[in-house]
């Protein structure tokens, strides 16, 4: 057996010479990361998540779990990979709408809806995805925390919530133009999901159908927020002040860039 024969250095030297090969910054770094990762794996199941990366398969999809604020998820391509900025959009929906009933729109592993489920006091949160596949891996996330007042919705945006109904929706949606993510680099558009990431011509198609239909579901006084493509953050504050956003303001994310948008719906 491969497990008897290779030793952990053997291992590790086995494994970063094929990160090497694969042209890997840091061979070494990465295949000590790989195997904390992947602790008590067998050495076989090590030696196949080392050959994916170096083929440049995004780390969190070969070690299938990545790090969101407390909660450790369940990763795979059927979802965005989480990013480090996103974790601050739970922080600010907490600071202004902590209670309630809230819904995260574009769920993908869960990661806002299941955050503000274990942080937060509301009494109903709901996560929608209009990807069947996206939503089992929400809810596959959603066994492993417990956080079971989640409810898995599939749907188109906020299409399947009723009128009125919200007191708090957050979304991370779609905001890059289709020529943008023509540009992004492989370790990304060659492994995540086009339909989490690209948003028509303008990268505005599932932003401005969120800040239209959101007025509908949302309670007098309830709050939206989301984030966004900072090259975009100006035009979407103007559009949410045209269709009649209360407070509309923009915040930046812990790199200074313009990032998350707040708005109220107007009380009666």
């Amino acid at each position: 057996m491969i497990e008897t024969l290779l030793p952990q250095r053997s291992l590790l030297d086995r494994a970063a010479e094929t990160l090497r090969r694969g042209r890997m910054p840091e061979p070494r770094r990465e295949a000590l990361r790989i195997w904390r990762e992947l602790g008590g794996h067998a050495a076989s199941c090590f030696l196949a998540a080392v050959e994916r990366r170096a083929g440049g398969e995004p780390l969190a999809y070969v070690t299938g779990r990545v790090g969101f604020r407390y909660l450790t998820l369940r990763v795979d391509r059927r979802a965005l990979i989480p990013r480090p900025e996103t974790e601050q959009l739970v922080e600010l929906a907490l600071a202004v709408a902590p209670v309630g009933r809230a819904a995260d729109v574009g769920t993908g592993t869960g990661c806002l809806a299941l955050s503000l489920a274990t942080e937060g006091a509301y009494s109903d949160v709901i996560a929608l995805d209009r990807s069947r596949d996206a939503l089992a891996l929400a809810g596959i996330n959603r066994k492993a925390v417990g956080a079971f007042p989640v409810q898995l919705v599939l749907g188109e945006l906020v299409a399947p919530l009723a009128e009125s109904s919200l007191d708090l929706l957050v979304s991370n949606p779609p905001y890059l133009t289709d020529a943008e993510w023509q540009r992004l680099d492989r370790s990304v558009s060659a492994w995540e999901p086009r339909e989490a990431l690209a948003a028509g011509p303008d990268g505005m198609r599932e932003t401005a159908a969120l800040l239209a239909d959101g007025l509908r579901v949302l309670r007098p006084g309830g709050w939206l927020l989301m984030e966004l493509d900072c090259r975009r953050a100006g035009a979407v504050a103007s559009h949410a002040d045209g269709l009649g956003w209360q407070g509309v303001r923009i915040v930046n994310d812990l790199f200074g860039r313009e990032r998350f948008l707040l708005a109220r719906r107007s009380e009666p």
